[in-house]
């Protein structure tokens, strides 16, 4: 326990912290996407995937592992963005983009930024789908997520926060896919920070598709 407290306590600790809860929160991200486009194509499967999840005994283990990994990965992040900080006491008066060694970015040089949104927007998140209105299925079997769903983005002001802060979380996503394996230890590679960009995209447009289409029309009784 001291050595994991001591590696824990150290930079490279800290990076592999946030490096490996980052990557596994980026892991449910892909499966939470996955099954909210059932909802443009099905309402049924939708709930019914719904219902077997809130349902399941395991989905309490399962909440309680996501919060550690989304409180580790934000206070890791914070330590090491302060800590950075405060080795260049005197900020940089311009931040262009970089290539190898440092691959300097816009997105990673405002990761911190990035993760203050969804600080904000995942709680709130929480708060409106599993917290909101119970409706029934209308054979009274199951919660109705999909009308939930539907009603929350009818919402204006639903609707233009989602559009602001999903971009935001594509573009965490984007530099801390591959940043996350670095931070473990593997090799930089042109490919994987490729394919985690991509996946970065994927995951905008996945998670977007949902509140356009509501705007567009889908769902309307």
């Amino acid at each position: 326990m001291k050595r994991l407290l001591a590696l824990l306590s150290s930079d490279i600790g800290r990076k592999a912290l946030m490096g490996l809860t980052g990557l596994l929160l980026i892991g449910f991200l892909i499966a939470h996407m996955s099954a909210n486009l059932l909802v443009p194509f099905s309402k049924e499967g939708y709930n019914e995937y719904s219902h077997k999840l809130i349902t399941n005994p395991l989905i309490y283990l399962a909440e309680l592992g996501l919060l550690v990994f989304f409180a580790g990965h934000f206070v890791t992040g914070i330590v090491v963005t302060l800590k950075n900080w405060g080795a260049r006491p005197i900020a940089y008066q311009r931040k262009d983009p970089a290539g190898d060694p440092s691959r300097k970015s816009l997105a990673s040089s405002t990761m911190i930024y990035s993760g203050l949104v969804l600080l904000v927007f995942v709680p709130l998140h929480l708060v409106t789908f599993k917290f909101g209105p119970w409706y029934l299925t209308p054979d009274g079997s199951m919660r109705d997520i999909h009308r939930l769903t539907i009603e929350v983005f009818h919402s204006p002001i639903n609707l233009a926060w989602y559009l602001i802060a999903l971009p935001i979380l594509g573009f965490h996503a984007w530099h801390g896919f591959g940043s996350g394996f670095e931070s473990l230890g593997v090799a930089h590679s042109a490919g994987l920070r490729r394919f985690g960009q991509g996946l970065a995209v994927v995951l905008t447009l996945g998670f977007m598709a949902v509140p356009l289409y509501v705007l567009l029309g889908g769902g309307a009784s």
